[in-house]
């Protein structure tokens, strides 16, 4: 006897004890087998920088889904478990908790101290995410799990490091970055985002020195940030104004004719304005650009230092003044054109790395620039030099990482040369999958354009839309821009170069101070230059001609040792010789770039250092190595957002390292966005921490609902509520009206204030959930009940091998059901549709198996000589069904798994199933092809309409299902010989007195009628005459309607021409099927007249 199963699923008694089993058991472990299927997924490793949030519950339920799919299929499945050492993100939190509890800085402890205390802080909150993760459910391989600074990874950065130094793709340079002041360090592009905010136009003059007769005597410019002009080199107009305007009015001219009616006005408003600037400003901007021929210089405002007028496209004639002012160091248009005129002008850096101005502000220097900027408005007033100040809403580059206003800002820096290089690159050097590239950012683009394919023959492609995220992908590398790769933090993978600053005259005796390092096939020296120039030194190098081609007197020397084994002796003999070691960290994107080769040992498993208790990475029983096995993996799943961060770095770095792609599929999930639209973000108080929802409504209830919203590329919208602390009941955030702050609201019932962030200490704090998760909890109950019934009646139920043609025609219906239920689930999971999946699998468990099957089958539960078979088949349907929901609901499927084993430890029906102790190891379900029938199937579907019918007019005409229904069906030879060996089934599920099936069927006037199809249904003294003919009269017109649709639909020639025959023919018969069953409603309503 089994144990009584209780009647609500309560998860905090069953999930916890469910993974300690699995984990117990090595459920989950991954170790390289003579199996040729495998499918990995990488990690898209979280920050240690505390609590996960909902994205990552995405992230990570997308993610088991497949692995446990792929794991249940028989394949060798690994899941690569770890975390991010997240530079900026995790430095940024630690020093700001050591400033709030002890009033110190970084600098106050020293790099060596706050390393330590970082360590301490990844450690605590590494815990923490795997604790959130296991909550989860994730059946990640705990055993292999890796942090992007542990020895393996750390040696595998050292590894890319040096061979890309050695060949020439990482280089030092003066480039233009993205700075964040708070921080002081570089940050990427992909960390900066934009948002207006309320700021102005300040108009300046610029004085022209000495003008002539007919010059103007001031060049007008326009900046939002007039603090910048003090590292003003230039002020640009246009080569060829007088053609720049014509051109724009050629364009617009051309678009008028085309033009929507509301953008007539806007076009014709812009013609206007540019011929009015003819008169207004093409004869001094013609002028100008005279004088920007001539050399003619301006003076440069408050600092009185002469700067050259010069002629350069980036100056629009259309806009402004006509002129701009060109600050190389500080805005990168501006650096893009004193790329083009460095002969002519200068690159002068206004700002130190705190955001203050430095020496070359001269007066201005130490004020913060939000200071200096008032102080240089207020001096240019002064001088009569603003000539106007306009409010305009401006758009200002942000750092994601301090949330404070970026600044262009000229650094010298690392870089990854992402561009084509003259000779190519060598990817995968000195192996067998080793090929030539023009250039890092083209091979990463080849692996999804064009014939290319890697050399296990893989290419990369997106789900669910190819095109929409290849798009993002490639158009991102296809700019070619350089990566920076040096940020300026103490947490991180330090750069592993030592360098010494070198004069030309003295490089030959500087590089025989380094004698035998020259020889060393694990250290690599290279000279560079400040435009980031560098050549390769070997044994016997032509020194003087390295000094010739790169042509600056002051040289940099730089040595990058292979790996730590030379240890403080090279160290110490290369500080003896003045060389000192970068300051900077790489880029957290560069580790995490390498991430799904570094953590399976590369470059080589043998030796990799693994910790105490985790798994070897090097070849075990005369198996591959972890390497060899399991790279290349399968998929990444991510947000779009990490396209460009993630994807197109791991595929370049991947291609460079090993020769071949990380990975085939990246599977691109939907974003979590609050009740009102926006991105859920803990910082802006509607974040629901996905522990808080577990807690509520257990894992599988949060996965359920996951699964369930990810239909494909649209956003998925979340109410989120808030749990009152003072009511204990839940409150719409979008509804609900704020405190004192955003991140506080007024409780409606007791009108007292909460705080969702948690960080006020006078307001208590609320957690945030959404109710939409009650769906999960309510699927979740569903299934326990309908294990309950199944398993009350499964007492001494065991396998006993049976032919079909044995089983009962309603078992029949439900195994072929259940066959299409299989094939229909896999192939959505292969496309990547989890909501499509989840949805067939609810389908046929809800509705054909619990609505349909078991009200089918308790007539013979009730009767004990046919108990037996309608058991085993029950059984095998519970078994197939709880593998088929287990990669969704993983715990409750295991649960109900176990007591299922204990009721019918036997199942099967042709042959006996394969029934392991634990659901997580069973075999995926195998659709019997010997079971599918689709003729049964359609006399079932029409059983199913019958049976609605008679409900349906039990429910209008308000009888009582107490009361037994006489029940005559009018129906030709065809439609009876369907029906007639369904009719127990119809007695049964009708609640029926009697059933009479013939094509001499009577009506009685008093005869309640039930169109379907082609079929009448009468049940004689159940009506009410005029409402009867109420009802007639409105599916009469209902069916009117529709016909006139599916005539409408057949007769436009678009339609007929463009769908295929197939879809057309369907249309066909659905029209002969309505005009059937109007024929029948008119009949029927005939007779009551």
């Amino acid at each position: 006897m089994t144990r009584e199963l209780p009647k609500q699923y309560d998860p905090t008694s069953v999930e916890e004890e469910i993974y300690s089993r699995w984990l117990s058991r090595k459920a989950f472990a991954a170790a390289p087998d003579e199996r040729e299927d495998r499918y990995v997924i990488m990690m898209p490793l979280p920050n240690v920088t505390g609590a996960l949030h909902m994205g990552h519950a995405m992230d990570n339920v997308m993610q088991d889904l497949l692995i446990r799919w792929h794991r249940m299929r028989g394949d060798n499945t690994l899941w690569m478990a770890g975390t991010d050492h997240a530079g900026i993100a995790t430095q940024a939190v630690v020093e700001k908790r050591l400033l709030e509890l002890e009033g110190k800085t970084r600098h106050d402890i020293g790099r060596e101290k706050l390393v330590e205390r970082i360590w301490k802080w990844k450690d605590q909150y590494q815990k923490r995410i795997v604790s959130q993760q296991q909550s989860m459910g994730c059946s990640c391989d705990w055993d292999r799990q890796r942090f992007t600074m542990d020895p393996v990874c750390e040696r595998a950065v050292r590894r890319t490091f040096f061979n890309m130094f050695r060949d020439g793709l990482i280089y030092r340079g003066n480039r233009l970055v993205n700075w964040d002041c708070h921080l002081q360090t570089a940050v990427s592009d992909d960390e900066i985002y934009h948002e207006k905010v309320d700021g102005h136009f300040w108009h300046i003059r610029y004085p022209v020195i000495d003008p002539l007769p007919g010059e103007p005597e001031f060049v007008t410019v326009a900046t939002t940030r007039p603090e910048t002009m003090l590292g003003d080199t230039a002020v640009a107009c246009h080569p060829d104004p007088v053609g720049c305007i014509d051109e724009q009015v050629d364009r617009l001219r051309e678009s008028l004719p085309s033009a929507a009616e509301k953008d007539r006005e806007a076009i014709e408003g812009q013609l206007a304005g540019l011929e009015a600037r003819r008169e207004s400003h093409l004869p001094t901007l013609e002028k100008l650009k005279e004088m920007a021929a001539a050399g003619r210089m301006v003076m440069l405002p408050l600092l009185d230092r002469p700067i050259p007028l010069i002629c350069d496209e980036w100056a629009k004639p259309g806009l402004g003044s006509g002129c701009v002012k060109i600050t190389p160091a500080h805005d990168p248009n501006d650096y893009e054109v004193w790329g083009r005129h460095k002969e002519e002008i200068d690159i002068i850096n206004i700002l130190e790395t705190d955001g203050s101005l430095g020496k070359a502000a001269a007066g201005y220097a130490g004020l913060d620039r939000f200071e200096a900027r008032e102080r240089v408005v207020a001096d240019l007033d002064k001088l009569g030099l603003l000539e106007a100040v306009e409010d305009r809403e401006v758009e200002v580059g942000h750092s994601d990482r301090s949330k404070t206003q970026a600044e262009p800002f000229l650094s010298k820096q690392w870089f990854v040369r992402m561009g084509d290089v003259p000779d190519g690159v060598t990817c995968a050097r000195g192996t067998e999958r080793e090929f030539n590239t023009p250039g890092l950012a083209q091979a990463a683009i080849d692996a999804v354009e064009g014939d290319w394919k890697s050399a296990s023959g893989r290419k990369l492609v997106f789900h669910p839309d190819p095109v929409r995220y290849g798009n993002t992908y490639v158009n991102w590398l296809a700019e070619k821009r350089d990566w920076c790769i040096s940020r300026q933090l103490w947490w991180g993978h330090q750069i592993p170069i030592w360098s010494a600053a070198v004069e030309a005259a003295d490089f030959s005796d500087r590089v025989g101070q380094l004698g035998e390092l020259l020889q060393e096939d694990d250290i690599c020296l290279r000279a560079g230059s400040a435009d980031g120039s560098s050549c390769l030194l070997t044994p016997g190098c032509d020194l003087e001609a390295i000094v010739r081609e790169l042509d600056d007197q002051a040289l940099e020397l730089m040595v990058c040792p292979l790996g730590d084994d030379e240890g403080a002796g090279l160290e110490d003999r290369l500080g003896e010789l003045g060389f000192e070691r970068a300051p900077d960290v790489l880029d957290t994107w560069f580790s995490s770039g390498i991430w799904p080769h570094s953590t399976l040992g590369w470059p080589d498993p043998a030796t990799a250092r693994v910790g105490e208790g985790q798994s070897p990475l090097g070849a075990v029983d005369g198996n591959k190595d972890c390497l060899e096995y399991y790279y290349p993996g399968s998929c990444l799943v991510t947000g779009r957002d990490i396209i460009t961060l993630w994807v197109a770095r791991m595929a370049l770095m991947g291609l460079y390292n090993i020769g071949d792609l990380p990975f085939t599929d990246v599977f691109i999930h939907a974003t979590i966005l609050d009740g009102k639209g926006e991105r859920m973000s803990k910082s802006k108080g509607n974040g629901i921490d996905p522990v808080d929802i577990i807690e509520r409504y257990g894992a599988d209830a949060m996965r359920y609902v996951v699964c369930e919203l990810q239909t494909g590329m649209q956003d998925i919208r979340l109410p989120v509520q808030a749990i009152s602390p003072f009511t204990g009941k839940m409150v719409d955030l979008a509804e609900a009206e704020h405190g004192d702050s955003i991140f506080t609201y007024i409780c409606p019932e007791s009108g007292k204030e909460f705080d969702v962030l948690g960080t006020m200490e006078d307001l208590p704090a609320a957690k945030l959930v959404s109710d939409r998760f009650e769906v999960g909890r309510n699927f979740c109950n569903k299934l326990l009940n309908a294990a309950r019934f199944a398993l009350m009646n499964l007492e001494g139920v065991g396998f006993e091998p049976r032919e079909i043609e044995q089983l009962a025609v309603e078992d029949r219906w439900l195994l072929s059901r259940l066959a299409l239920a299989i094939e229909a689930v896999d192939e959505q999971l292969e496309s990547y549709s989890p909501a499509a999946a989840i949805s067939l699998a609810r389908e046929f468990f809800w509705s054909e198996l619990c609505d349909w099957y078991l009200e089918f089958i308790k007539p013979r539960v009730r009767e004990g000589g046919k108990a037996q078979l309608a058991g085993q088949v029950l059984a095998v349907a519970l078994d197939q069904v709880l593998r088929l929901l287990h990669p969704f609901v993983p715990f409750i499927t295991e649960f109900l798994w176990e007591r299922l084993g204990e009721q019918a430890p036997r199942r099967g029906i042709g042959e006996e199933l394969g029934v392991p102790e634990l659901l997580v190891h069973a075999p995926w379900p195998r659709a019997v092809a010997g079971w599918r029938d689709e003729e049964l199937e359609k006399r079932f579907e029409l059983l199913q309409e019958i049976i609605r019918a008679i409900r349906d007019i039990r429910s209008k005409n308000e009888i009582p299902l107490s009361e037994k229904l006489p029940v005559r069906i009018r129906a030709d030879a065809k439609r009876s010989e369907q029906l007639e060996p369904l009719g127990d089934l119809l007695v049964h599920m009708g609640v029926l007195e009697s059933l009479e099936i013939s094509a001499e069927a009577e009506r009685t006037v008093d005869s309640a009628v039930a169109v379907v199809r082609d079929i009448d249904i009468y049940i004689p003294g159940a009506v009410d005459l005029e409402k009867e003919k109420a009802r007639l009269a409105k599916q009469r017109d209902q069916l009117n309607g529709r016909i006139e649709g599916a005539k409408k639909k057949l007769s436009n020639e678009n339609f007929v021409s463009k769908a295929s025959p197939e879809v057309v023919e369907r249309e066909r018969e659905r029209l002969g099927e309505l005009e059937a069953e109007l024929a029948k409603v008119e009949a029927n309503l005939a007779t009551l007249d």
